[in-house]
């Protein structure tokens, strides 16, 4: 707990200590005298004078001042400090001096991205782990163990570079360019639309069904199969066929390959037994023995059974999918008609299909079932406390650890300092647009007000971020930062924002805001954040 209050103190007096050092440093170039520089509020803990400025850290971290001479209406100052009073100054002046605390946390980040982005940093390569069988990469010939070049002439060094490439290309054919056995090829795979949905926006990319995760070689049996007859179970893991040892579905489809049909199969698997009653979840308690005939076809089909990816490992409590009786265990046949190979083409559909009712086949101990059904919204509640109500179906594939899931390769990507820089300097103002979009789904009621945090949710992500290490702590100190600096630029009373209107205000009609109308705004403004930080808190204190 110790360790966490420090991660928190750390974050907050970073942040604040860089917002009131912009108005501190601007306001000593524009000749203004500075009686205090604080960092927090309340009590003093330490603090040094030196020359006409006291600089002290107080005992409540949850921001800052700087006091400056003259910046009270009826302050009176000696007529020889007159001229160096804040409100003696021009209004261009005090605008810059208001601006720059928001404009240094919007800045900061910037170097902070910088520090992350500079170096070597182990990513996700191109290297293909797993393809959908009924998806454009398959139908295309893409296979696992190939890698990824090019998309449409794009070079693509990592994974995420890839899913990025694809973004608005999708519905039509895009040439990819990849590597298999040391010879470069190039197919045309037509993506399928996916639209990914937040709070803050949409982004449509072209889904083409890879992934850079190797697929441990895991079953679905039916239940009159040859599988089934000679002992095997939905989501047992195959670990060696004869003896020799398969990490993965591709190395399952080379043993089995050399097995002639008809002749017995000695597999050696791992049983991944329930946790409850129902639920298909859990570790792996027990490896099993079992010997059978080799079958017509490759893969699991020469086992008898067929690849486990759309047998429900687990149902949504109170979803769509459970009113329905689905239950765990039972296998996704096809929608509308259309027969389906893999949960990735099941999701992309239903991604496309939103709140539009469908027809799904689906197999259990009971034979075959269809039904009409629609995606419906479903209370969640992530890890710090958020609820959002996606639609949702409510299935769920059987889910691996890292731990479980075959080796991934990765590559090494060294950013220069002009290429961090430049990093750095395009992430900060995408942000900035997306924390202006999240504020104005707040005022419309697009964003939920139950999304906004306070002290304990602040202290939470501190302290989870500590955990992930520097680079994630890190992140989240550019995060906040912007948002310090996008929330002080509202043009709100008491905020800089409404400081910064009301010099721009004076430059423009040649005379001040009347002083009873400041002090009016002054105090609505205190009572809209002081109802802010209630609701913060409350909300903090619900979850």
């Amino acid at each position: 707990m110790l360790q966490n209050l420090g991660f928190f103190i750390l974050l907050l007096g970073v942040l604040v200590t860089v917002h009131e050092l912009g108005h501190f440093l601007v306001a000593k170039a524009c000749g203004v005298k500075v009686l205090k520089f604080s960092i927090g509020f309340g009590p003093k803990i330490i603090g040094f004078t030196k020359g006409e400025t006291e600089y002290q850290v107080a005992l409540l971290p949850l921001g800052g001042f700087v006091k400056m001479a003259g910046d009270l209406p009826h302050e009176e100052l000696p007529p020889e400090e007159a001229a160096r009073g804040f409100l003696a100054q021009p209004p261009w002046k005090r605008g810059l001096i208001v601006l720059a605390g928001p404009a240094f946390n919007l800045l900061f980040p910037i170097f902070v991205y910088f520090f992350v982005f500079l170096g070597p940093q182990e990513t996700l390569s191109t290297r293909v782990g797993m393809v959908s069988p009924d998806m454009a990469a398959a139908a295309a010939g893409i296979r696992p163990g190939d890698r990824i070049l090019s998309v449409e002439g794009e070079p693509v060094r990592t994974f995420d570079d890839m899913r990025d490439a694809f973004v608005g290309k999708f519905n039509r054919p895009v040439p990819v360019t990849l590597e298999r056995d040391g010879q470069q090829r190039v197919v045309e795979v037509t993506p399928e639309k996916s639209s990914e949905v937040s709070p803050v926006d949409t982004v449509e990319r072209g889904m083409i069904g890879v992934s850079p995760y190797p697929q441990p070689p895991v079953v679905g049996v039916p239940a009159t199969s040859p599988a089934a007859a000679a002992g095997l179970k939905s989501f047992d893991r195959v670990l060696s066929v004869n003896g020799v040892h398969v990490q993965d579905e591709a190395a399952l489809y080379r043993e089995v390959a050399k097995v002639p049909e008809g002749t017995p199969m000695k597999l050696s698997v791992a049983r991944l037994a329930p946790t409850a009653v129902g639920a298909v979840t859990g570790r792996i308690p027990e490896v099993v023995e079992v010997t059978l005939p080799r079958q017509p076809g490759e893969g699991a089909a020469a086992l008898g059974a067929e690849a486990s990816d759309l047998y429900v490992a687990s149902v949504a409590s109170g979803s769509v999918a459970e009113g329905a009786g689905i239950v765990p265990g039972d296998r996704i046949v096809a929608i509308n008609g259309t027969p389906l190979k893999s949960f990735n083409k099941l999701a992309t559909v239903l991604n496309g299909l939103q709140a539009q009712p469908f027809t799904l086949t689906w197999r259990g101990e009971k034979g075959e079932r269809t039904q009409q059904l629609a995606q419906a919204p479903l209370k969640t509640r992530d890890d710090y406390g958020q609820t959002s109500a996606p639609l949702v179906f409510g299935v769920r594939p059987w889910s691996f650890s890292s731990a479980d899931l075959p080796p991934v390769e990765k590559v090494t990507i060294d950013l220069g300092p002009a290429a961090a820089f430049k990093e750095a300097a395009l992430i900060v103002p995408k942000i900035v647009g997306q924390m202006v979009q999240v504020l104005g789904g707040l005022f419309v009621g697009k964003v939920s007000p139950s999304t906004i945090g306070g002290p304990i949710m602040m202290y939470q992500l501190a302290a989870k971020s500590a955990e992930q290490g520097l680079d994630s702590f890190l992140n989240l100190m550019a995060i906040i930062s912007i948002n310090l600096g996008v929330m002080n630029l509202l043009p709100i009373p008491v905020l800089d924002g409404f400081h910064l209107l009301s010099a721009a205000w004076e430059g423009i009609r040649r005379r001040p805001i009347p002083v009873r109308v400041r002090e009016v705004a002054n105090m609505v403004g205190l009572a809209l954040l002081i109802l802010l930080m209630l609701l913060a808190v409350t909300n903090d204190v619900t979850r």
